[in-house]
């Protein structure tokens, strides 16, 4: 027992000295030339492992690039310095998924224990950002009895519009597509704030409402007795919870499922996100519900689901399609070594780096034998750009989709081949992801030498296997209905009243 505790005693010594560390490094200042050692290096893992670098961006443009922010390095910075010079070229190449991780300070288990007992400072209120402006939608704990449809001017006396402007520039969708950044923005300002500006205990902002300005203080509080059992019981994983996917951070599932009318005509499924957890149980259940309920209607709801699993959205087109479909073409890499080079062991604690370590011999055989080569170019394999069947429980009714700007990644791959294989009509906004695919799949989790920036690279050319549109944007709706922040504030839904009202018509002409 005395072995035991010395080695835990060593290892909590061993955690806080290499949080100590880290934080002495994100606030030291590296030398311009190391720093532009750091460039060099980004772009070099860019060209060696990104199969689709210039896509949205012509070559010779991207280097002017990296060549013209090396010429501003002249004086020495910190790394959140730095990353603020490097993201917005990252986000230049116009890849969604591809980004440099933000230098955050990191926190000790007592540190994140006392934040874990207080309610957040900003994460209290839901968010609409529109141009250079941000408005609060949501105040569910009535703080300061703040009224929805309220526009923040200042954070501590620095403009928002200012903010929204740097913070803009380092964020991209898939090529030209408009309608992601407000949405992707609203969900990542405070996470670009706190990383500049820390986890502070108290902030001013100055609002406007209605032509009226106020100013208001909001203080980090301590949660009661009350909250903190509410956050236990949310952790607990119920069957329920496990089938629809229980976040417990946001009180909400990731996947849901409805009739919208009494006759169970209209089946309604939301998915938040692909996540893949328990997603089998969870179609076979639905999807069994829905042919036992005889519907003629399914709306599958994917807006705002920044995507996710491959496996789930070609099991859930499994459902939808009446013929063997393939949903995907044939995954491009840009070596037949680029699947060994995903960071195996990232992120390991040290019982799993040693089961890791027994297991790394079958691991390594079949990451080298995943790839072929075809016409000179090297795929890797695939299950979802196999032919797959029809599931038994498939619905052959009509099917409408609702779509938006934060409908991304895996949301815009299968949206895609549902409009190209005419199965379904898609309702809303263009989506954040492109229409002709995207490069993720997995990723090589890089860091840069000096700066000790992370930056993942996705390694997997993904499309799905439809008529390319060469549009270099979203997946665009058959029938475009936009929704606006008044209509989000009175808990309207004019996208999916609009399907609504079509299936209504419908049923009057089938009569």
């Amino acid at each position: 027992m005395k072995n035991y505790s010395v080695i835990f005693l060593l290892v909590i010594l061993s955690s806080c000295a290499s949080i100590r560390k880290h934080n002495e490094q994100r606030a030291s200042c590296i030398p311009p030339e190391q720093l532009k050692e750091d460039i060099d290096y980004a772009y070099s893992k860019l060209q060696q492992m990104h199969p689709q670098l210039y896509w949205y961006i012509p070559k010779q443009e991207l280097e002017l690039k990296f060549d013209s922010l090396k010429k501003t390095i002249t004086e020495p910075l910190t790394p959140l310095q730095f990353y603020f010079k490097l993201q917005p070229v990252i986000a230049g190449i116009r890849e969604g998924h591809l980004s440099l991780r933000i230098p955050r300070k990191k926190f000790t288990k007592r540190e994140i224990k006392k934040f874990e007992h207080q309610k957040g400072l900003f994460s209290r209120f839901e968010y609409y950002v529109e141009g250079d402006q941000m408005y609060i939608i949501e105040n569910q704990d009535s703080i300061e009895d703040i009224k929805p449809g309220t526009e923040i001017l200042s954070i501590n006396n620095v403009p928002v519009s200012d903010y929204i402007k740097k913070y803009r520039s380092l964020i991209s969708s898939d090529g030209y597509n408009t309608t992601f950044q407000s949405y992707f923005l609203k969900d990542l300002f405070f996470n670009f704030y706190t990383a500049e500006h820390g986890l502070s205990s108290k902030a001013v902002i100055e609002t406007i409402y209605k032509g009226e300005k106020r100013t208001y203080t909001l203080s980090r509080e301590s949660k009661s007795n009350t909250d903190v059992e509410k956050d236990k019981e949310m952790q607990k994983r119920t069957q329920e919870k496990k089938l629809n996917d229980y976040v417990a951070s946001s009180n909400s599932y990731n996947r849901s499922f409805k009739f919208l009318d009494k006759d169970s005509t209209i089946a309604y499924i939301k998915v938040k996100s692909f996540s893949r957890d328990y997603s089998d149980e969870f179609y076979k259940k639905t999807f069994s519900k829905i042919k036992d309920a005889k519907s003629e209607y399914l709306i599958i709801d994917v807006r705002n689901n920044y995507g996710g699993s491959l496996y789930e959205i070609n099991n859930l087109y499994s459902y939808l399609a009446d013929k063997p479909f393939t949903l995907i073409k044939p995954s491009q890499v840009t070596s037949r070594g680029t699947p060994l080079r995903t960071n195996y062991f990232r992120k390991s604690a040290p019982l799993e780096y040693a089961f890791k370590s027994i297991a790394y011999p079958s691991y390594f055989f079949a990451q080298a034998f995943s790839t072929y080569k075809k016409d000179g170019k090297v795929y890797y394999k695939m299950k979802a750009d196999k032919p797959t069947k029809p599931n038994k429980e498939a619905f052959h009714g009509k099917v409408f989709v609702l779509i938006n700007g934060a409908s991304f990644s895996a949301s815009s791959i299968i949206t895609a081949k549902l409009k190209n294989d005419k199965r379904a009509i898609l309702v809303g906004e263009e989506t954040g992801g492109a229409n002709d695919g995207t490069v993720a799949g997995f990723y090589s989790y890089q860091k840069l030498p000096n700066s000790e920036i992370r930056f993942p690279i996705g390694l997997l050319l993904v499309q799905p296997n439809i008529d390319f549109s060469d549009s270099k944007k979203g997946v665009v709706p058959d029938i475009h209905i936009n929704e606006t922040m008044q209509d989000i504030i009175d808990k309207k839904d004019p996208q999916l009243d609009w399907i609504k009202n079509e299936i209504a018509k419908e049923k009057i002409d089938k009569d």
